[in-house]
């Protein structure tokens, strides 16, 4: 029988849990390169998801700003409180970053900036939470695994290009910034990770007046990628299958869209989508 493995007092007792998908951020160099591309100001409110032991957190309150941290981990939270004790300008908020209303968190602030090591195993279901909360978010210095950025960042006409890409143009201008090697994190995941800053966009490049029907849309013409815009949509759940139909089909739609049936939904830009949702309202 192995004998129980010491405690790692150079990394404290709290080990990262994986159901967490926690990888915390080590490398000093790292950490004041984001700090340093996310700029923190005194006058401002910053959100930090996931501050884990407090590696980017001790910058950030260094500067003077208003800190709110949302953190999950009930584990982490006596340490971080321990750790700040000192410092008024940190809120630390035991929540779920899926589920956490960040526009009242920061209250009595209206606007925030927000800066995350995002976890990998659910970083596009909070990017896409945190794109809902854009009304209360300018900004955001992010880092996430280097082939979500790769999916993010896609042009129209890549073969990285998805729903994700769409979604993050349609509300974010978006630049990549620099790598993190996997030896950045303890533990060291298997993957690289990439730092993107995303800026929210004021509206969406296009006019239309349902969001939802975009969407819907969106996700339709990607549902599997191998076939073209046309049977995607063709093969679209109701309602959205129904509306196509009142509106004289999808080819119909489509070619009044100015869009080519043989086309697949990662060529499309932004306003080609926008103008078949145009057809549909």
């Amino acid at each position: 029988m192995r004998s129980p493995r010491p405690p790692d007092s150079s990394f404290g007792a709290t080990f990262p849990k994986k159901r967490f998908g926690q990888h915390f951020l080590t490398d000093q160099n790292v950490i004041n390169r984001i700090v340093t591309a996310f700029d923190p100001r005194p006058d401002e409110t910053i959100v930090e998801i996931g501050p884990g032991k407090g590696a980017l957190t001790s910058l950030l309150v260094q500067s003077g700003a208003s800190v709110v941290a949302v953190e999950l981990d009930r584990r982490l939270i006596p340490m971080l409180q321990g750790q700040f004790r000192s410092h008024y300008n940190l809120r630390l908020i035991e929540s779920d970053a899926l589920t956490v209303d960040l526009c009242n968190a920061i209250l009595p602030a209206t606007q925030a900036r927000l800066v995350a090591n995002l976890p990998y195993n659910i970083s596009t279901a909070i990017l896409q939470r945190l794109i809902e909360q854009r009304n209360c978010l300018t900004e955001m210095v992010l880092m996430l695994q280097r082939e979500v950025v790769d999916r993010m960042t896609a042009a129209p006409g890549s073969s990285e290009r998805g729903y994700l890409s769409v979604l993050t143009e349609a509300y974010t201008e978006m630049e990549k910034l620099f790598d993190v090697a996997p030896g950045s994190f303890r533990p060291r995941p298997k993957v690289w990770s990439s730092v993107v800053r995303a800026r929210f966009r004021h509206q969406l490049p296009f006019e239309i007046r349902s969001e939802d029907l975009f969407w819907n849309i969106v996700s339709a013409g990607f549902a599997q990628r191998r076939k073209t815009i046309l049977n995607n949509l063709r093969n679209a759940a109701e309602p959205l299958s129904e509306l196509l139909k009142r509106h004289g089909g999808t080819s119909i739609v489509l070619c009044r869209a100015e869009i080519e049936l043989s086309r697949r939904a990662e060529t499309l830009t932004l306003k080609e989508w926008g103008r078949i949702v145009h057809e549909l309202e």
